[in-house]
């Protein structure tokens, strides 16, 4: 990765997305909640104004820029970036875990034994979301170089980033909460990636 000035990323997990099921939401385009004003003011009032803004391209990150717009936040045009969208759970998306393990999947012993190296049948594992989301946060880094970088994602984009600024096994990053509305800092500077904060709920 190459940087001439520091370029500092703001991860911010979308608004939380109504499941009372616990659904495996992955790349279904669903809508969030975007009811929490107070919460939506106190990230106006944290976050960059005219950052760099890039986006998955699934609605719930756009609802989020739109909440953080009215509550105040001036936002550029987003860049519209698919290799930060969430992991693809293939045929498991729109079911829970309970469900397909009540249904007996063949596939879920596998995937609970390696949930970073196995794909969930259709889908890619979490290891390939790590290379796809380091490709495209380097990428954008030396294009945006010294630049504040909104990116409105996913507790997968997250978990991933945190890889690449850590240098670790997609297995380790599945440990890492990441809770919605919450704010990840990643800088990249000449020297290599250094990690401001993890997982910062509004009102902080």
């Amino acid at each position: 990765m190459t940087t001439q000035g520091t370029t500092r990323w703001w991860l911010l997990r979308h608004a939380p997305v109504p499941c009372p099921h616990g659904r495996i939401t992955g790349r279904l385009d669903v809508a969030c909640d975007t009811s929490e004003d107070e919460a939506f003011r106190d990230l106006a009032r944290r976050l960059p104004v005219n950052p760099v803004l890039v986006e998955s391209g699934l609605i719930r990150c756009r609802q989020t820029a739109g909440a953080l717009e009215t509550a105040g936040l001036l936002l550029p045009p987003p860049i519209v970036e698919p290799d930060l969208m969430e992991q693809d759970f293939g045929r498991w998306q729109g079911r829970s875990w309970l469900d397909l393990e009540a249904a007996k999947d063949p596939d879920l012993a596998a995937f609970w034994h390696d949930p970073a190296g196995t794909a969930p049948p259709g889908g890619e594992s979490f290891a390939a979301m790590c290379g796809r989301v380091a490709g495209a946060m380097e990428e954008l880094t030396a294009a945006q170089s010294g630049r504040d970088i909104l990116a409105i994602v996913h507790a997968g984009t997250v978990r991933a980033a945190l890889a690449l600024a850590l240098g670790l096994q997609p297995s380790k990053a599945l440990r890492f909460a990441v809770q919605p509305l919450s704010l990840t800092r990643l800088d990249a500077t000449s020297d290599g990636w250094r990690i401001e904060m993890v997982n910062a709920p509004p009102f902080g």
